[in-house]
C-alpha cells in the first residue's frame, strides 16, 4: 500500500501522525512524505537551516519513510505565494505518488500554512480512497477516527526526538513528556491505552 503524508513544516508529520506512519511501515506500506515549507535567511540561521535537514532525515529514518519531496516554499508565507501554485506542486507530488491513503493537516488549524496545505490537498484528491486530517494543537479538532499507537508511541517520541531544534522543556505542548500526556488523552477518548486521532476527510469503499 502506498501513502502520502503532507506536512506544512518539518516535524508536523511526526506530531500529527508519526506513530501511525511507523505502523504502516511495520506492515511494509510505503510511506512518502511531502515537505511543503523550508526555513529562510534572514529569519533563521544557515547553521538552523542546514541543520534542519539533517533532523528532517534522521526521523525518517526512524519512522521509516521510504521518499520525502521538499516543495521548499517559505514558511508562514504561503499566502504570499497563492493557493493556485500550491495546488499546482501538491497536485503533482500526489499524481507522482498515487497514494491509496493521504493524511494532510488539519482545516481549521490556526497556522494558515496548515489550512491551505489542506485544501490544495482535497483539490487533488478526489479519488484516493482514503483522505484523513490530523492535528496536534487545535482546540477545534474534532476526531472520528482513532489509530492504537501502544506499540509504536516509542518510535513517534524516538523521531521527535530527532527535531532538536523544535522540543521544547515540559509542560510545552511539543515536549516529550506532552506528546505522550496527548497520545494518552487520546486513548482515553477511545478506549484504547495510546493512540492518535483523524478526522475522515474521505473514504471510498467499493
Amino acid at each position: 500500500m502506498r501513502v502520502l503524508v503532507i506536512a506544512p513544516h518539518p516535524d508536523d508529520e511526526v506530531l500529527g501522525c508519526g506513530g501511525t506512519i511507523k505502523k504502516h511501515t511495520n506492515k511494509k506500506d510505503e510511506v512518502y512524505l511531502c515537505i511543503v515549507t523550508k526555513a529562510y535567511i534572514p529569519d533563521w540561521s544557515q547553521e538552523f537551516i542546514e541543520n534542519r535537514k539533517k533532523e528532517i532525515s534522521l526521523a525518517n529514518q526512524v519512522l521509516g519513510i521510504k521518499e520525502t519531496f521538499f516543495l521548499n516554499l517559505p514558511t508562514v508565507k504561503l499566502d504570499i505565494i497563492g493557493q493556485k501554485k500550491l495546488n499546482d506542486l501538491i497536485s503533482g507530488i500526489i499524481k507522482k505518488v498515487n497514494p491509496e491513503i493521504l493524511y494532510l493537516p488539519f482545516f481549521r488549524d490556526s497556522n494558515k500554512d496548515h489550512r491551505m496545505t489542506f485544501e490544495a490537498g482535497v483539490i487533488a484528491s478526489k479519488n484516493i480512497k482514503k483522505v484523513l486530517s490530523y492535528s496536534y494543537e487545535s482546540p477545534l479538532f474534532a476526531p472520528n477516527l482513532y489509530i492504537d499507537i501502544s506499540e509504536t508511541l516509542k518510535d513517534k517520541l524516538k523521531a521527535m526526538s530527532c527535531y532538536k531544534s523544535e522540543v521544547k522543556d515540559f509542560p510545552h505542548p511539543r515536549s516529550l513528556e506532552a506528546i505522550k500526556i496527548t497520545a494518552q488523552k487520546r486513548g482515553i477518548e477511545s478506549g484504547l491505552k495510546m493512540a492518535e486521532a483523524f478526522i475522515i476527510v474521505r473514504e471510498i469503499i467499493k
